[in-house]
């Protein structure tokens, strides 16, 4: 009886009390082994959190009395504020021609090329795992898409004359030959009665596929890391039991990095959110620079910011209800 007692009275999930007590001495949860890693994971993004609130707090106030006002640039004076109250967000969603079509737009490919990326991403990480001749020269050729992904580089090949003029000399290419075969194999697939929906999307990933690979090098290289951690010892123990591959994937490969799925997709989130040829941003800054709506854009801005918080809340709650961590 004892023992189903204090099975019984163990916590199964951190809430918000546990998360208090971590930073409190002398309490029950502050001696555990979570509240210490969760003290030093605070610990670590302090520098972060103080960075922030030195000098990203007050202009992301700024921004949210801009989005409630209707701003006025003056000469030699800086800018004056008139509070509107939501006359800014009615604007971005019943008024401007662009900006509900993009976000809905980018909406639909964030999700597709996520879920691409995740799914890439782990099973590379699974494949570089394995014990191969070359194996450290295939994980710098993967790592390869982080460096070429950095905000330098897309803007250089984006403005090289040379790039432009062979990427148009391929079009030409394809429009004299006249075969598009990603547009004749879709209408195929398409005409055989094969569910439509299920192809758009493969289809969408297909075309997407540079920038999928081209985002999967910090995911892969974290998957990676939570996969040499698993201990040898696990998958000989199930060997000796019997159990497959497949078996030892789903039982033990799977629920061990479970908790970087719910990382990776964080970050995923906020890498698409942030890409340099998201439209949404391209409008908000035609909104900005080019006709100098100021509080217009600044609702955008919070708008998509909005979104962006949505999808990772409900991505956490999903993600969250599958993973498994090792030390419970």
């Amino acid at each position: 009886m004892m023992t189903q007692k204090k099975i019984k009275s163990r916590p199964n999930h951190w809430g918000f009390r546990e998360s208090i007590l971590t930073f409190i001495p002398g309490t029950s949860v502050y001696k555990t082994m979570r509240a210490k890693n969760a003290r030093k994971g605070v610990l670590f993004i302090m520098p972060l959190i103080i960075g922030f609130l030195v000098f990203m707090a007050k202009p992301l106030g700024e921004s949210l009395l801009m989005s409630m006002s209707n701003v006025q640039m003056k000469a030699g004076e800086g800018y004056s504020r008139v509070f509107t109250g939501i006359a800014n967000y009615q604007y971005a969603f019943s008024v401007d021609p662009y900006f509900n079509q993009r976000l809905v737009e980018e909406i639909g490919r964030m999700a597709v090329n996520a879920i691409a990326t995740l799914v890439l991403s782990f099973v590379i990480a699974v494949i570089l795992n394995q014990d191969f001749k070359g194996r450290a020269l295939a994980r710098a050729i993967f790592f390869l898409p982080v460096i070429l992904s950095s905000g330098v580089l897309p803007g250089i090949e984006s403005q090289n004359e040379f790039y432009n003029m062979m990427q148009g000399i391929s079009d030409e290419i394809a429009n004299a030959s006249g075969i598009n075969l990603s547009a004749s194999l879709e209408e195929l697939l398409s005409v055989s009665g094969i569910g439509s929906g299920v192809f758009d999307v493969l289809f969408t990933m297909i075309d997407a596929i540079y920038d999928i690979v081209m985002a999967s090098g910090i995911q892969i290289i974290v998957f990676l890391s939570g996969l040499q951690a698993i201990s040898p010892s696990l998958y000989e123990a199930a060997d000796i039991e019997g159990c497959t591959a497949w078996e030892s994937f789903w039982k033990i490969t799977f629920p061990i990095v479970s908790p970087l799925l719910l990382v990776n997709c964080i970050y995923t989130i906020i890498d698409f959110f942030m890409k340099n040829d998201n439209r949404v941003m391209e409008r908000i800054n035609e909104v900005m620079y080019s006709q100098f709506r100021f509080g217009e854009a600044a609702a955008m801005s919070w708008i998509y910011f909005g979104v962006a918080l949505l999808f990772i809340s409900v991505s956490s709650f999903i993600i969250t209800r599958g993973v498994r961590y090792y030390e419970d």
